[in-house]
């Protein structure tokens, strides 16, 4: 709330609704005249959503955001938060198969309408494929042979849910770090299942556009990937982080950082252990 610095008669945008947390603090600050937009692409998410004349819910990928803007009449927008990767109440639905706390199919899918399952991806894909996916998106030095693993295992009948899959690759990750180390490969599943570096490559761009002059972008990270990119994004105004300089040498950016990169306190990570990866960062438009 601090970084979005919000204005009772502001526009705003929550791009990842979830539980409705954010959204039901951003209403908080805002006026009778303020405006407060939602992106969620989960149907469940739709039942948390505020009765409030002030807000509008919108069930889609937030990488649409410019598109939904421009179909809402919104010219430019005062502040954007995005609280990347999982959300809580899908950790906490065992059925929709995201955690291997819960014996459940292997699905993963944010948008139950979308045709990509973490079922189809395990008993599917390439070794390869499944290699590059857990070293890339799970940081996962020993993807090759979790990878070869599974391809070995699915030949034999097709791995369909969470808890096969952790039974399968428990005795391969070690002893200290099996749980973080499971964490990831379900992670690196769910981030392949759904399209989210390029989704949120996407919604970066489009934030830069709809931003109004001085509006604040808001993002929360989880994992080295969505941090590097958003941070380029801040700095220079593109993911790879090339920056263009003007011919007395400053640099041309759509965006500038504000202030520095927050981590959680010792006692929240403690509260709330999800968050010890967490880094959240804000920028301002120029």
């Amino acid at each position: 709330m601090e970084g979005l610095q919000i204005k009772p008669d502001g526009v705003y945008v929550d791009m990842t609704f979830g539980g409705g947390g954010h959204s039901r603090a951003i209403l908080e600050n805002l006026g009778p005249e303020g405006h407060l937009y939602a992106f969620d692409q989960d149907l469940d998410a739709m039942a948390g959503a505020p009765d409030d004349e002030r807000f509008t819910f919108v069930r889609s990928n937030f990488r649409y955001l410019q598109n939904w803007m421009q179909y809402y009449g919104v010219e430019g927008v005062d502040g954007i938060l995005a609280d990347l990767g999982v959300s809580s109440h899908h950790l906490d639905d065992g059925a929709r198969g995201f955690s291997f706390r819960c014996d459940a199919p292997l699905d993963m899918r944010m948008n139950q309408r979308a045709r990509l399952t973490a079922r189809e991806v395990v008993n599917n894909y390439s070794e390869e494929h499944l290699a590059d996916i857990l070293y890339l998106y799970g940081e996962l030095k020993q993807s090759r042979r979790l990878a070869t693993a599974i391809v070995k295992a699915r030949q034999t009948a097709p791995i369909e849910t969470t808890g096969q899959l952790a039974d399968l690759l428990n005795p391969l990750l070690g002893p200290q770090h099996e749980k973080k180390d499971l964490a990831r490969v379900f992670q690196a599943l769910r981030i392949e299942v759904n399209g989210e570096m390029k989704a949120l490559r996407q919604m970066l761009a489009a934030a830069t556009q709809v931003l109004a002059p001085e509006g604040r972008l808001v993002v929360l990270t989880y994992h080295s990937l969505e941090d590097r990119m958003v941070k380029n994004v801040m700095r220079s105004g593109n993911p790879e982080g090339n920056v263009e300089q003007d011919i007395y040498g400053c640099i041309k950016a759509p965006l500038r950082s504000v202030g520095k990169m927050q981590v959680p306190s010792d006692e929240e990570q403690v509260q709330n252990p999800r968050s010890r990866s967490a880094k959240l960062r804000v920028a301002e438009k120029n």
